[in-house]
Formats: C-alpha cells, structure tokens, sequence
C-alpha cells in the first residue's frame, strides 16, 4: 500500500483550489494546500478585488468631476490622494487574506497549508521548496493544479531596462502618472486606461490590432473607443512596438511601426498589459507525462483531468477564458464528479462576463460574429440606452443594448454596453437558463423607472 502524506494535494490557493480545499476536508479527505505567495489567488490579490477597489475611486472621481452636469456645485478643487486610494486597497487586502488565513487555520482540521514553491519529482510525488535550507516531499493521491497565470512580458528590444510596470505592479503605484502609455487593447489595458485618465493622466493605449476588444462585435468596439476618446484617452491602432527607451531624465520614448510610417510617443509610465501566461513552466511536469500546448496551459478533458487521470488542472492554467467565475465554477465540476457522483462537465458552460469600463460592457452567450460563423440563424434587435427612462434621469446616456434571438424566439446572447450593463446581462442569462421566449420579458410588469425595465421594450426591432 502506498504510503502517501494526504488524499488530496492542491498546488496553488486560487478561486478553485480554495473552495476545493474546504469541500474535500469537509468530505473527510486529508488535504494539503501549497501556496508560493498569498492566500486567495489572482482574483484576491491582482486581479477583481484590489483593481475594482481602486477603479471605485476613479470613478468617484469622475462623478466629482462631472457634478455640475447634474446641478452640482463644488467648492474647490478635487485632488487625488493616491497613496490615500492605494491604502485602501491594502487595507482591503490585508482583511481578505486575513480572513482566508483565519478560514483554513481554525475551520478545517483536514486541511494543512504550506507556504512553498511545489515542483513535481513524480506523478505522485511533489517537492515543497518551503525555505532556501527546508523542503519537504509530499506524496498524494490526487492532485489538482490551480496556479494560474502572471503576465505575460514581450520581448521588445529596450523594455526589459524601462521600468515598466505590469497590471499587479502598477496596483501599488504612489502617484499619478502624468502620462501612462499602455501596451495592449485589451479588457485589462482599457480599465487601466480609463482608471488612470479619470485620475488625471494622460493615456494613451498602443493596439496591434484595428480595434479594440479583438472578439466583440464591430459596434460595440466603435461605441466603447468613443466613448474612450471622449474621455482625452489617445488610442493608436495597427501599431507594433519596436523599441522603448527611457532618457536620463526620466522620459519614455516608445518607437512605433504604423501605417503611416514610424510614430514615437513620449511619457512618463509604461504598463505592459499584452496578456498572461500560464504558470505551468516550473513545475516540472515532465516528471508526470501532464501534457501542455504550445503556450503551456495545461490539457484536460471535460472533467478537468490531464493525461495523468489523477491529475487535475483547474482555473487560469488550463488556458480558456480567463475569468475568475469560470475557475470558481471549474471547483464545482471536480466537485460534483468527484463527491457527488455527477457528470458534470467544463465544456459548453454559459460565459458571462462584463468589462469595467464606462460605459460597462455585459455579455452573454453568442455575438453577431460567432452566430454568422456557427451558421445560426438569429434575428438581432438594438435599443440606444437613451431610450430607457432611467438613462434619460441619471445622464448616463451612453451605450446600447443588443440582443440575438434564435428562430424559436428565444434568446441567443446579447451584448449590453451602459450603465448596469453586468447586471442587465445577468437578468438575460437567467432568462437564457429558463428558455425563456423573449415575449415573456416583453410582456413582464418590471417596476418603473429601473434599468431593467429596458427589457419591455428592446425587442421592438424584432417586430418590425
């Protein structure tokens, strides 16, 4: 018989590991937990909860801003305090982590947590790099892969010397950046841009592509980048980055191929925000037969298993869409299938999601573009945000709503740019999961004057 140190070893303390920690002891399982860093992952640490936090005073910035849109007079003159908004988001932090640590210190005896970089010496067996002179080896039953991503930094001759800054190092910045130039047009890229503007900087965001947001509907990407400029933000397109330099006095030069010929663009701060990588590259996985592609996310099957059956990969590092409910729910499918015995599977999942800009963009199910390549046949129907009541009484005009109706007059996606836009999206997806017929939400007695009283009247198109 196997003499192993657990049931269950989980590398990595993200939004999938975390809950299937808990789940597992909770089971009965013995369960050890290896974190490199902090408790809690990306969401927690990098990602949704310190970026939002911030982005919530940018925005109360903005609204400060533009009070005398709305009859407001302010006396003064509206400063940001940046190592003020900066702590806190630590103070933020510090209660998250807090709580988690206190969570798995008090309420599982099932569960052991090592602080520790884990590189697999088998399939069964892993080395826990606790301290430079301390390592222990773990041999577990089962065990599940959950250390997502980093970003990823490009190899543009001169940026390794420029101080730049990546998406987690500019979330501890101490001051404004007088002039942000942001590599990448990506959902990241524009929260970070509008943020920053919103606080007062220059920005100016360098595209590769023709667009932005490179899987969104060509009017949802015009709607957002106007709304981007109006806002002062500089956007450049069809621009490879070629060389950065930084002078002795501190200013950033970044030399652009466009095509119009070469561009450069001078500022103070650099954010890198060209996408993430998997973290999958020092785990030594050659010493289990787990499989990865060419950019080094982890294969699995529909239950999230590797090639090795008793290896499991789950959240940012099997590659898909990078979202933190989707690694939350990647927990539930190992969970039911493993303790419940469901069928649970990874593939084919609804895929929410919203952007933080402003006007927010929501998104559910299928676009215009991958209803023409799937070959289904929608019927499309659009509402300007104006037209809803309560748009017409908070002055947030900006965006519309855009929705995909099959044959069978059911709901096929939508994409929802405006105010609230997370939260309308998630109305229609709750009405997707139903099967709802869009007359249902037609003809609903919503309460006036909400935002979702839209839903009465968007469908106008389809019946004309």
């Amino acid at each position: 018989m196997p003499d192993y140190s657990c049931d269950a070893l989980i590398i990595g303390s993200g939004q999938a590991g975390n809950p299937l920690a808990k789940a597992l002891a909770e089971a009965g399982r013995t369960v050890i937990l290896v974190e490199e860093a902090h408790l809690g992952g990306s969401c927690v640490n990098y990602g949704c909860v310190p970026t939002k936090t911030i982005l919530a005073s940018a925005e109360r910035m903005h609204q400060v801003r533009t009070a005398g849109e709305l009859g407001i007079r302010l006396g003064g003159v509206a400063e940001v305090d940046m190592p003020a908004v900066i702590a806190r988001k630590d103070a933020l932090l510090a209660t998250s982590r807090q709580n988690l640590a206190r969570s798995f210190k008090h309420e599982h005896e099932n569960i052991t947590v090592l602080h520790g970089h884990a590189s697999f010496s088998g399939p069964h067996e892993v080395q826990v790099q606790e301290t430079k002179e301390r390592s222990r080896t773990v041999r577990a039953k089962q065990i599940f892969i959950n250390t997502g991503t980093r970003p990823i930094v490009p190899e543009i001759p001169g940026l390794a010397d420029s101080n730049y800054l990546t998406t987690t190092t500019l979330l501890d910045i101490q001051e404004v950046p007088e002039h942000l130039i942001i590599l990448g047009g990506g959902y990241i890229g524009l929260e970070f841009g509008q943020m920053f503007r919103r606080f007062g900087s220059e920005v100016t965001i360098i595209e590769t592509g023709a667009h932005l947001l490179e899987h969104e509907d060509d009017d949802v990407c015009e709607c957002l980048q106007k709304a981007l400029t109006d806002d002062g933000i500089e956007l450049l397109f069809r621009a490879d980055t070629r060389r950065v330099s930084r002078n002795a006095a501190g200013q950033l030069t970044i030399t652009l191929d466009t095509p119009k010929g070469e561009r450069r663009v001078h500022g103070t701060h650099l954010l890198v925000a060209t996408g993430r990588q998997p973290n999958s590259d020092t785990l030594n996985l050659e010493a289990t037969g787990v499989k990865v592609d060419e950019k080094g996310f982890i294969q699995v099957n529909s239950k999230l298993q590797t090639a090795v059956r008793h290896i499991y990969a789950l959240g940012d590092v099997h590659g898909g869409p990078q979202f933190t409910h989707i690694s939350y729910d990647d927990y539930r499918v190992v969970r039911d299938n493993l303790l419940h015995k469901g069928r649970r599977s990874a593939k084919q999942r609804p895929l929410p999601y919203a952007v933080f800009t402003d006007p927010q963009l929501g998104r559910i199910g299928l676009n215009e573009e991958q209803a023409k390549e799937k070959g289904i046949a929608y019927r499309v129907s659009k509402l300007p945000v104006r037209n809803v009541s309560r748009a017409q009484q908070t002055g947030e005009e900006t965006g519309f709503w855009k929705v995909l109706v099959g044959a069978d007059d059911r709901i096929l996606g939508a994409a929802i740019l405006g105010s609230e836009a997370g939260e309308i999206m998630t109305i229609l997806q709750v009405a997707m999961a139903g099967r709802l017929r869009y007359q249902q939400l037609q003809d609903m007695v919503i309460a006036h004057p909400l935002w979702a009283e839209g839903l009465n009247v968007v469908w106008k198109e389809l019946a004309e």
